[in-house]
C-alpha cells in the first residue's frame, strides 16, 4: 500500500486538472510517465479509474468512490506540509484560484502579485472569468467572488465592498441630462449582466428607496463586454466604479442619477471548509485581506 501513495497523489491531480497533460506539467512529469502511473495504479487496484476517449477524460464509478480517500490523503499530507512551510516562514506549493475577470487590474489582483513576488516557492494558476466557476468540481483551493455570498457550505471572508454606478455613453446619456426619479427610466434601453436579475434598487440621499425593472434587448456575460456596449452608446448599464473611473474622468461615460445610490458590490474570498491547501489557501486570503482593507 505504502508504495503507491505517490500513485494516489498522481491521480487525485489529474482528476483535478482533468487532462493527463495538464497534470504532468503542474507535477513536473512526462505526459507518459503519469499515463504509466495510472495504469500501474489501475492494475494495482484490479479496477479502470478513468474512461479516456480523445476529447474528454472522466472517473468511472470506481475512480469516483476511489477518488473520494485519495483526495483526502493528499490533502492531508498536503496540509502537514503547509503547515511547515508556515513555520518555517518558507510558504511552498501550488494553490489554484478564480477571481471575476474585471478584477483584472484591480487591488486584489495586486495583492496577489505582491504575494507571488514574496513567495516564489509558492505556485499560482489564476483564473479571470465572469462565469461563477464551481469550487469542488473545478478542484479550486479559493474563489474571489463578488456579490454576497449565500453558499454556507464553503469558508468565506468579506474582503471589501466596491461602489456600484449607473452609466451610459456620453451621447446616450444626453437624454437623461433632467432624470430626477429612478421611475423616469421607464423607457430607457439597458445593457444587463446576465448573472444579474433584472431588478434595481435605488436608495436616495435622503433615504427614499425605489425598485425599477431595467427593460434590456442586449444582454452580456462579461463587464469588460458591458463597459464597451456602453461605450458605444447602446444603453445603460451598471458598472463598478473602479472599472469606469478613467471613463468618467474623460466623459466617456456619465453616470446618470448621481444623486440616487445603488447597493455596492461585496467581495469575497470562498474556499472549501476542507481545503486540502488549508493553510496556504488562509495565508492568501489574510495577505489579500489587509491589502483591501
Amino acid at each position: 500500500m505504502i508504495n503507491y501513495l505517490r500513485h494516489m497523489a498522481v491521480f487525485t491531480k489529474v482528476v483535478d486538472e482533468q487532462s493527463f497533460r495538464a497534470a504532468a506539467k503542474s507535477l513536473g512529469l512526462a505526459p507518459s510517465r503519469v499515463s504509466e502511473t495510472i495504469s500501474d495504479l489501475e492494475k494495482f487496484l484490479g479496477v479502470t479509474l478513468f474512461y479516456r476517449t480523445t476529447r474528454k477524460l472522466s472517473l468511472t464509478t470506481e475512480g469516483s468512490k476511489f477518488y473520494e480517500h485519495a483526495a483526502q490523503v493528499t490533502r492531508h499530507a498536503e496540509a502537514g506540509i503547509n503547515e511547515l512551510n508556515a513555520t518555517s516562514q518558507k510558504p511552498a506549493g501550488s494553490l489554484k484560484v478564480s477571481l471575476p475577470a474585471f478584477l483584472t487590474h484591480s487591488t486584489i489582483t495586486n495583492a496577489i502579485v505582491e504575494f507571488a513576488k514574496l513567495y516564489p516557492e509558492v505556485s499560482l494558476s489564476l483564473f479571470y472569468t465572469d462565469q461563477v466557476m464551481d469550487i469542488v468540481k473545478e478542484g479550486l483551493d479559493l474563489s474571489i467572488r463578488v456579490g454576497w455570498p449565500k453558499d454556507s457550505s464553503m469558508m468565506s471572508r468579506k474582503l471589501g465592498e466596491s461602489k456600484r454606478m449607473l452609466v451610459a455613453g456620453k451621447q446616450y446619456a444626453k437624454q437623461f441630462a433632467q432624470v430626477q426619479h429612478p421611475t423616469d427610466l421607464k423607457d430607457a434601453d439597458w445593457v444587463r449582466f446576465q448573472m444579474r436579475n433584472n431588478t434595481i434598487d435605488f436608495t436616495s440621499k435622503a433615504g427614499e428607496a425605489v425598485s425599477i425593472s431595467e427593460h434590456s434587448r442586449i444582454s452580456a456575460n462579461s463587464a469588460e463586454a458591458l463597459l464597451n456596449l456602453a461605450l458605444q452608446n447602446l444603453g445603460l448599464t451598471i458598472l463598478p466604479e473602479h472599472a469606469i473611473k478613467s471613463h468618467l474622468e474623460t466623459g466617456e461615460l456619465v453616470q446618470i442619477l448621481p444623486q440616487w445610490d445603488l447597493k455596492p458590490l461585496g467581495y469575497y474570498a470562498i474556499w472549501p471548509d476542507q481545503s486540502r491547501r488549508e493553510n496556504l489557501t488562509l495565508m492568501l486570503v489574510r495577505f489579500i485581506a489587509g491589502r483591501s482593507e
